[in-house]
């Protein structure tokens, strides 16, 4: 057991990171290009945190149906797998964020870096 996985690394590595961290990136992506408001990104990512902290209790840990000796209801491996999760989902929605204002709104704004966009002075074209 560790600070930030539960049973072993790889199965945090595989299933929080590379999976939910995916489907977290998607999520961002999908709702940056949908114009919605980031806490919506914080919501659903609190839900993907749930579906997570399922996933590691049901696949992984050695007696699943052993609810109240595992770990389902860990507040600490939560909070860890929902904080990575968002800290995905935040750069996802940040990246398509910038990108948007920068290209729809090309006469106001410019990217100033992967994340950021600024506001144009009249005197660049």
């Amino acid at each position: 057991m560790g600070v930030l996985w539960e049973t072993s690394f790889w199965a945090f590595f595989f299933l929080t990171v590379v999976i939910a961290g995916g489907a977290a990136m998607a999520t961002g992506r999908a709702l940056a290009k949908a114009w919605r408001p980031y806490w919506q990104v914080v919501f659903y990512m609190v839900l993907l945190g749930f579906a997570d902290r399922f996933l590691h209790w049901g696949l992984f840990l050695d007696r699943p149906l052993d609810v109240y000796k595992g770990s389902l209801f860990s507040v600490h491996y939560y909070l860890v797998d929902t904080t990575i999760l968002l800290v995905f989902a935040s750069l996802a929605y940040r990246v398509t964020r910038a990108g948007q204002m920068a290209t729809q709104y090309h006469w106001l704004y410019r990217r100033t870096g992967p994340l950021t966009w600024a506001k144009r002075d009249g005197s660049e074209s």
